[in-house]
């Protein structure tokens, strides 16, 4: 669980990132699940874009998202999404301390 001071460290390195996956009319496709789930080990921050043909909310696209890749979401402004999650492998990101 991200704290606060975590959340807000993460979502200032978003703010530089290009979405790297759009879901469309089909929704959260097992497809794009696998696709998220790899990009997170390699990049463990991440941002999707949710195409207006899309018929699902974008929070919902957002919890299922983290719920199938075991990671958090970080935000959800508009129609993008930036979730975490620590890489086991590749680890990059330092998050500020819990205090």
């Amino acid at each position: 669980m991200l704290t606060t001071k975590q959340r807000a460290y993460l979502k200032g390195l978003a703010n530089k990132l290009n979405p790297v996956f759009q879901v469309g009319k089909n929704g959260v496709a097992p497809t794009v699940t696998e696709a998220v789930d790899a990009c997170l080990e390699a990049n463990e921050l991440i941002k999707i874009s949710v195409l207006n043909n899309c018929d699902e909310d974008t929070r919902d696209i957002a919890d299922q998202l983290s719920g199938r890749t075991r990671s958090e979401v970080v935000q959800v402004i508009g129609k993008k999404i930036v979730l975490y999650r620590e890489s086991k492998d590749n680890k990059k990101i330092t998050l500020p301390k819990v205090n």
